[in-house]
């Protein structure tokens, strides 16, 4: 085997974890936080539960929540301002993916100065970043345990990929019970979010054996519970898609993602669209792209989303594939690209601008221009 490597954070699971966040904090120096988080998880009202924990341990706090989805490089410059103007030490966000990923953004302005795009690509970060605790509220974009940070270039419309092993944070906790407040349609975006993860990580070229059994078990986990999860929000059904997105960020942190995801930023940095819907219109299309360059392990996903292990490879890839197709439609979420865009947009533009995306370093099938424009054409 080659020599591989495996980072990740302090994790602390399990249902009522956010109540440790104070203690954690004092354990990382943190006499005064900024807390990072945006409108919907404010409404839900976990940001003030957050701030009583904060409060009960005479934590001073100062709050950041100019975070939009798909987070904007002003609003990761505006937080970094605030950090510093505020003298904070330590960054707490509570959120999904775009907290998290601006909580990222601005620790590693406030650490290394400059403006977001000087980072974008991967290995670009020479000095150490703020001390960090990450609280997902939801279970899909694994930014919570990751070494990516994406955050949107306005001029340019584009999602740029950050990557360095300085922006896993120090600590996630990860409690089940925030996932109750989210709707129907946030559990499945984020649970198809964390599944594409799973899927492109185990096909990476970067893929380990210490990367492939976490995204082989976020799959079967994603498959057995996003229905009881999403149709009687059954709690233990919640708390597994938790397991399941932890563990497919755990993967795709280190073994890097594909040209799904590739797709998916410039689709995202061009029409703001939520990222955890494009997947179920992308996915599928990767999929078959990829299977020359991987037959063996797509034929093992195949039959994971079957569940029939007395499949050949080729047989199971392609009813995989299709079977999967079928689920995304029934649970009601887009599977074609004119279902999210009102109009046809310039598809050589999309490619164009996800050719030069980091994701595509890792994916297992080279894509060139053409490549990446036909699968376009497949999904419109």
């Amino acid at each position: 085997m080659n020599v591989t490597k495996f980072a990740i954070p302090e994790i602390i699971f399990g249902r009522g974890s956010m109540v440790y966040v104070a203690k954690c904090a004092r354990r990382l120096g943190a006499e005064r936080v900024l807390l990072v988080s945006d409108e919907g998880v404010m409404r839900s009202g976990w940001v003030d539960k957050m701030t009583e924990h904060l409060e009960d341990d005479r934590l001073e706090w100062v709050y950041f929540g100019d975070v939009s989805s798909n987070p904007r490089d002003y609003q990761v410059r505006a937080g970094a301002e605030l950090y510093l103007e505020s003298r904070a030490d330590v960054i707490i966000a509570i959120g999904g993916g775009s907290p998290i990923d601006a909580a990222k953004g601005i620790a590693l302005l406030a650490g290394n100065g400059g403006v977001i795009s000087d980072y974008e690509g991967a290995n670009r970060v020479e000095r150490p970043l703020p001390p960090t605790i990450f609280v997902p509220s939801t279970a899909g974009s694994g930014s919570d345990v990751s070494q990516f940070c994406i955050v949107t270039d306005v001029k340019r419309q584009l999602k740029m990929s950050i990557i360095s092993r300085s922006l896993v944070p120090n600590i996630s906790i990860i409690d089940p019970m925030l996932l109750l407040t989210k709707s129907q349609h946030l559990i499945i975006a984020s649970a198809i979010d964390a599944f594409a993860h799973a899927v492109e990580s185990y096909l990476s070229r970067l893929a380990s054996p210490f990367t492939e059994m976490q995204a082989l078990k976020a799959i079967e986990l994603v498959i057995k519970n996003i229905r009881p999860a999403v149709e009687h929000r059954s709690l233990d059904a919640l708390e597994q898609l938790s397991i399941a997105s932890t563990a497919a960020g755990m993967s795709f942190s280190n073994a890097g993602l594909g040209v799904g995801h590739a797709l998916a930023h410039s689709l995202g940095g061009m029409f703001d669209i939520l990222h955890g819907l494009v997947h179920p219109v992308l996915l599928p299309a990767v999929m078959r792209f990829n299977t020359p360059a991987a037959p063996a392990k797509m034929g093992t996903v195949g039959r994971l989303i079957l569940g029939r292990h007395d499949l050949s490879d080729e047989h199971a890839t392609q009813a995989g594939i299709d079977k999967l197709r079928q689920s995304f439609a029934r649970l009601g979420v887009p599977v074609r690209l004119r279902d999210i865009l009102p109009e046809r947009p310039p598809l050589e533009r999309l490619a164009k601008a996800a050719l030069n995306d980091a994701c595509n370093l890792t994916n297992p099938r080279q894509a060139d221009f053409e490549s990446l424009l036909a699968i376009c054409e497949e999904v419109w």
